[in-house]
């Protein structure tokens, strides 16, 4: 059925792509041009073409971004998806909701959306969408099927301005999402406070100058500076100050100035079955895959709202069916591999499986750390719009999982091999090794600190750890920070690579390597270099060497 999910008038070019896209890291917020290196249409422009794709994928932070869009004038006409979405329908939504700009979004089924594709341009109305000899009615969402308890009217029709809004938008969103009824979350996580543009700065501050104070227990993403620092690092006001305001509006809101990616490494973890309200794609994932807790993938926007209210949308993988795998990914695993392996299978698994949740089987003998699963886990959501995927043996869910229609793809050595080659076109010299994306856990730290005893970094390569304040006090009282630091290594909390910006990141280096899948796949489009990738120690030895192997390690050769 063809449905339109933000109504209004649009007409333009099309623009169909053959896989979704992140905007965050994936699409410039200052003018509309795709920027994901590994994307098939990187270079073309967004704006005022009628948009088509499968869904999006990657970072909840794309809802921001498509703000900004609208707001500078660079968005596209309208978007149009042939799978569910809420990443950037939520965007239009708020778009259109507080700032009066009209950013339609429809989804078509399988025969007109590949119709659609085909054609050269498109028009859109309240109830009808045109190209060419192809016209479809578009039926509104119904509103009528949405259940709310007493307190879901009482908030809703209450007169707090802010939760009333949040109410409304999370009600616009259960209509789209076919849901029936709410659900209460024990806790949130606020992705939304990255400054990745100047709109995630005027949605929190008109949110808190309403008087939005949060009901439930709320954590933080990682921020765009260094809290405490950030001016002593000689980041520009124009940057720093913003961004400092974006987190401090937050703070103001009542949440908690965790400033992490990794709200998983925190003492408080959700527990198994638990129903949460989280943003920031990894941290989703990793909550569903390896603690078995319960979240969709909120985009940002709707995270402060389900944290006002203490309430989310009943669908998805809150719900038992909907977390079964309907992909089965046998792994033919190369022997002796390391820790290396762990984000290249999570973003081959991502490709083969870019709309539905994955199992993965094969592993069963492997016995990957936490460390391992975070890693797996950022890099399948790079390429993944899935929320969670299940691993055999490994993930409390998996050896219930399978949906009765799931389907098989095999995975091996061949493909590893392909990954690895395409994260690794850089030169050798290496200017600069980034850790920490997602944060450095403690055990990271731990292990880098072993990694670098007794040697020092080369004088012409910067290395930098990403963490949260919370590790950072931790690995500081072991000594480790002191350890790190006298090797060269600069360590920097409440930041993480897909949030840096110069001169924190060295404004010289020119070639970067990681031990991350998830910053291997957006580097080049957020920061501009090129990109190596290798294992942690790999990346140690370079540290030490400021070069990077060009061969493959033993255990895919």
């Amino acid at each position: 059925m063809a449905q339109i999910i933000v109504a209004g008038h649009a007409e333009g070019r099309v623009l169909a792509f053959t896989e979704g896209l992140s905007f965050w890291g994936g699409v410039d917020a200052a003018t509309g041009r795709v920027i994901d290196a590994h994307h098939p249409l990187c270079g073309e422009t967004l704006a005022g073409r009628i948009v088509v794709m499968p869904t999006s994928r990657g970072s909840c932070t794309g809802s921001g971004v498509l703000l900004e869009l609208a707001l500078n004038g660079h968005a596209p006409a309208a978007l149009v998806f042939r799978e569910a979405e809420d990443i950037l329908t939520l965007g239009a939504l708020i778009a259109g909701r507080m700032f009066d700009l009209t950013l339609p979004v429809v989804r078509l089924d399988g025969g007109e959306y590949d119709r659609l594709s085909r054609a050269d341009t498109a028009r859109i109305t309240a109830g009808t969408l045109t190209a060419g000899d192809l016209s479809v009615p578009l039926d509104p969402l119904p509103t009528d099927r949405l259940t709310l308890s007493d307190g879901d009217h009482a908030m809703l029709d209450g007169d707090d301005r802010a939760t009333q809004l949040a109410m409304q938008v999370i009600c616009a969103m259960a209509a789209g999402q076919g849901a029936r009824e709410l659900t209460d979350v024990t806790r949130a996580h606020i992705d939304g406070c990255i400054y990745a543009s100047p709109a995630n700065l005027r949605f929190a501050r008109a949110m808190a100058d309403m008087g939005a104070r949060v009901k439930v227990p709320t954590t933080m993403n990682a921020i765009s500076v260094d809290h405490a620092n950030w001016t002593a690092q000689g980041v520009p006001p124009d940057f720093g100050l913003p961004a400092q305001r974006l987190a401090d509006a937050y703070v103001e809101m009542g949440a908690r100035p965790s400033f992490t990616c990794a709200p998983y490494l925190l003492d408080d973890a959700p527990a198994l079955g638990e129903s949460i309200g989280w943003s920031e794609s990894n941290a989703v994932i990793y909550a569903n895959s390896v603690l078995g807790a319960r979240t969709v993938k909120h985009p940002d926007f709707l995270d402060l709202f389900i944290a006002l209210t203490g309430r989310a949308p009943l669908s998805g993988v809150y719900l038992d069916a909907d977390r079964a795998a309907r992909r089965v990914i046998a792994v033919d695993l190369p022997p002796g591999h390391d820790d290396a392996l762990w984000p290249m299978l999570g973003w081959l698994a991502g490709q083969c499986a870019p709309d539905r949740i994955p199992l993965l089987t094969g592993l069963e003998g492997t016995s990957p750390t936490d460390d391992d699963l975070k890693a797996l886990c950022a890099a399948f959501g790079t390429t993944s719009a899935a929320p969670m995927l299940h691993v055999a043996g490994i993930t409390p869910e998996a050896d219930h999982a399978i949906a009765a229609d799931a389907d098989m793809v095999r995975i091996g050595r061949d493909d590893l091999v392909r990954v690895w080659q395409q994260f690794n076109t850089a030169p050798a010299e290496v200017d600069l090794v980034a850790f920490g994306s997602p944060h450095f856990s403690l055990a990271e730290c731990r292990a880098l600190d072993r990694l670098m005893t007794g040697q020092q970094r080369h004088a012409e390569t910067s290395v930098i750890v990403t963490l949260g304040r919370y590790v950072l006090d931790a690995a500081r009282e072991e000594g480790i920070v002191a350890r790190l630091e006298a090797a060269g290594v600069q360590v920097v909390p409440d930041i993480c690579w897909c949030s840096i910006s110069e001169p924190v990141f060295p404004p010289e280096a020119r070639v970067l390597m990681t031990n991350s899948g998830k910053y291997a796949h957006y580097a080049p489009g957020l920061s501009g270099r090129q990109v190596r990738f290798g294992s942690l120690a790999d990346c140690a030895e370079t540290a030490v060497s400021g070069r990077a192997r060009t061969d493959l390690p033993d255990w895919l050769s």
